[in-house]
């Protein structure tokens, strides 16, 4: 198993220790909305409501560990279902600095253009209005939702099957 061909039931049933993200949080669902559908990382957190400037910035530099793998962003987007944390441009933007993937606790949009970049994104849905800019947000904070609590440095991994989160690398 490697980053390419992992699946997540395989790394859970291997690792039980690991943290398993719900399949339903108060009604909402994660959903694949990019080009790549299986995608891992090291996580970097970044928590903002309704604000994407955070999200831009990191996404605009590098995006690789020590090991020149890409990394993850991970957004508490508060699961606001108001506006998107990430479109189209932002997410190129991702792939051109070697991230791997962003798993959103809120919206995206442009999802038809994601759909075929080479990019993994996990959000709980889409919308067309764009998030406000006010330079607000926090990086390498602890966050939670679904039953996952997260804090840079970890592990995350996500397939068709869900989304599981560990303290140390599964692959």
């Amino acid at each position: 198993m490697n980053q390419e061909n992992f699946v997540t039931c395989d790394l859970l049933d291997a690792n039980p220790e690991s943290q398993v993200c719900l399949p339903n949080i108060e009604g909402k669902s994660f959903y694949s909305f990019g080009g790549k559908d299986r995608f891992c990382g090291e996580i970097v957190t970044v928590k903002c409501f309704e604000d994407n400037s955070r999200v831009k910035s990191l996404l605009n530099s590098d995006g690789k560990d020590n090991k020149g793998n890409g990394k993850v962003l991970v957004v508490d987007g508060g699961g606001s279902m108001r506006c998107a944390l990430l479109g189209d441009m932002i997410a190129q933007s991702a792939i051109d600095n070697g991230w791997a993937g962003v798993i959103v606790y809120g919206c995206v949009r442009d999802v038809d253009d994601m759909a075929q970049m080479d990019i993994g994104v996990m959000a709980l849905g889409c919308i067309p209005r764009k998030s406000t800019r006010r330079d607000e947000g926090q990086t390498d904070l602890e966050i939670s939702f679904g039953d996952l609590t997260l804090n840079s440095g970890m592990f995350v991994y996500a397939d068709n099957n869900g989304i599981i989160a560990s303290d140390k690398p599964l692959l």
